[in-house]
């Protein structure tokens, strides 16, 4: 599948250019946004904030599986000279603490992320301005990122890393 959707950007690259030439000239610039991110004031910060908050959500998930873990040992241990009262008492409890287990890894997860957006959007945004204005002070037709992996280099296109640097301020 993703042969396939290089492949049709690249045909579709190929296409494209030979209209381009048709119609005028473009300027084509590229940028790597990771090299870009890993610059950016304010990143280093947002990455241990959010190191953090990950160790915090850690730590709490460790202690209730433990918790869960001590529980459910002592009930294997012990459950034959349990009432059957008391066994099913200690079932659903343990029953009851899986579960949060399961709702807090899910929330987690969920928090984890919103927390992430949270922090780096507003790094993301700056960088993604400062392309955008760049790009248009320089009369650039496109600008292509080339962090992914997949970018395909004209002859004549211009890393616009220095520039947006300036940009910024780096």
């Amino acid at each position: 599948m993703k042969k396939l959707l290089n492949f049709s950007l690249l045909l579709l690259i190929i296409l494209g250019s030979t209209q381009l030439h048709a119609q005028g000239n473009y300027k084509f610039g590229h940028i790597n946004t990771n090299e870009l991110l890993r610059l950016m004031p304010g990143r280093e910060q947002a990455m241990a904030d959010l190191e953090r908050y990950t160790r915090e959500l850690e730590e709490t998930f460790v202690a209730m599986q433990q918790e869960f873990q001590t529980k459910y040992q002592d009930y294997l241990e012990n459950q034959e000279n349990f009432s059957q009262l008391v066994r099913q008492s200690r079932e659903r409890e343990l029953q009851s603490l899986n579960e949060r287990i399961m709702e807090f890894q899910e929330s987690a997860q969920e928090d984890l992320l919103a927390q992430e957006e949270r922090l780096l959007s507003p790094i993301i945004e700056k960088a993604r301005n400062a392309i955008q204005k760049v790009g248009r002070e320089h009369g650039f037709t496109y600008i292509f990122d080339t962090s992914g992996g997949s970018m395909v280099f004209w002859e004549n296109g211009e890393d616009i890393m220095p520039l947006v640097k300036v940009e910024l301020g780096l």
